[in-house]
């Protein structure tokens, strides 16, 4: 078997013709196509018909975070456009819901087009319920092609998160080149989007509608969510040879004590997870859960390689896990459990957690389809050339699959 650092990403690399790439939504969100990978079998059918695909007794997790309005076009005084995309917060806090909440002053870490024009601060007039408030805009310090930028604000009854969602726009994946309208800030959200914090949809969910999670309800399916908010680095693009010389981006996660009650409790039923994210999100619940049993240290927070370089980390089970988890967040009096992760999935890692994935069609030599192989191994050349050959869209507004193997 290859070691996981030698995975060539050439090796996952496939033909995406431009008009197989969904750059619109389709017309309703349910009538997307769900390919089913059963069995070894694949079926075609409609989102629509999730329920029937899926077993009775089944969990399935979903990721609740919300796109926030992360884009901002503001121009200096010269005229010149300056594009200013909020990542993540840095002060006074790093935490997204209390970052959002704030009033008067933020930091945030950015990107910034067209940084070389912006010399002096920025000015922001942001019309909000009949009045203007005035944001502005200053750039600090340069950190790995992004800038801390610093927000204030005249007007200490608005909060950053009010004035961002009045002024910001939907920030569309980059290789979707167009505005966002309004259709986007519809479309490029899931119906069950709760908590402010991503940069970037989490998509797998964007086929759900009211009328589908009625379906699994009347067949008995259960459901929980997580939170986990979608950094840019999503869409960071494989450029080394070797996966072992790519670095993976950091993404903050939210855990409710009562979903590890849950998982507890669920421990006979099929964990299907909605999306790479959660699928991401709950690989690393289980890593966290090991380190706090095994007594490891930074135990909230996972690294990229730690699960495949720790073989004991791999010798828990998901009870001895969870339990450790449970104990943890009772010790430390909080029914919250905040981490983060760089964890990458590979085809050599079995998932501990997840037993099937609802998720899209993904770029080629990416790291998310080298997660999909966790799961379906090489099986995914012929899932994706069997879409290429059928008439499925791709990408973040594309088409579903089911992976049930």
């Amino acid at each position: 078997m290859t070691e996981p650092r030698d995975i060539r990403i050439e090796d996952f690399n496939y033909n995406l013709p431009e008009e197989r790439i969904a750059f619109f939504p389709a017309a309703q969100r349910d009538h997307s196509k769900l390919l089913v990978y059963r069995n070894g079998n694949i079926t075609d059918s409609r989102f629509d018909h999730l329920a029937d695909f899926l077993p009775d007794n089944c969990l399935l997790i979903f990721n609740n975070s919300k796109v926030i309005h992360a884009r901002l076009l503001v121009h200096n005084l010269t005229g010149a456009a300056i594009e200013i995309f909020c990542l993540e917060p840095l002060r006074p806090t790093n935490d997204p819901a209390t970052a959002f909440a704030q009033t008067g002053e933020v930091v945030w870490k950015c990107m910034v087009g067209n940084a070389k024009r912006w010399k002096h601060p920025l000015q922001i007039i942001v019309p909000i319920n009949g009045k203007e408030v005035t944001v502005t805009a200053t750039k600090g310090e340069n950190i790995e092609s992004t800038f801390e930028v610093t927000f204030r604000w005249d007007d200490n009854t608005v909060s950053f998160a009010e004035w961002l969602e009045h002024y910001g726009k939907i920030p569309l994946p980059p290789y979707i080149k167009r505005a966002a309208d309004a259709n986007d800030e519809q479309r490029y959200q899931t119906v069950y989007a709760k908590h402010d914090g991503s940069v970037a949809a989490p998509t797998a969910g964007l086929h759900f509608t009211p009328e589908v999670f009625d379906s699994l309800q009347e067949k008995g399916i259960d459901t929980d969510f997580v939170t986990l908010h979608v950094g840019a680095g999503t869409f960071k693009p494989v450029t080394s040879e070797t996966i072992g010389e790519h670095y993976m981006h950091e993404e903050k996660v939210v855990i409710t004590e009562a979903l590890i009650e849950h998982l507890l409790r669920s421990q006979d039923k099929k964990c299907v997870v909605v999306g790479t994210t959660v699928a991401r999100t709950l690989e690393s619940l289980f890593i966290m859960g090991a380190k706090l049993h095994l007594i490891r240290p930074n135990p909230l927070t996972v690294s990229q390689w730690e699960i495949y370089d720790d073989a004991d980390l791999r010798t828990v089970t998901v009870e001895e896990s969870l339990i450790a988890l449970r104990r943890h967040l009772q010790e430390q009096n909080t029914d919250l459990l905040r981490g983060a992760t760089s964890l990458i999935i590979l085809p050599t890692y079995q998932p501990k957690m997840a037993q099937g994935i609802i998720t899209n069609f993904h770029q080629p030599q990416s790291t998310l389809l080298l997660l999909i192989s966790a799961f379906v191994g090489n099986e995914w050349h012929k899932i994706y050339e069997h879409a290429l050959q059928h008439d499925y869209r791709f990408l973040s507004y594309g088409d579903s699959n089911l992976y049930l193997p």
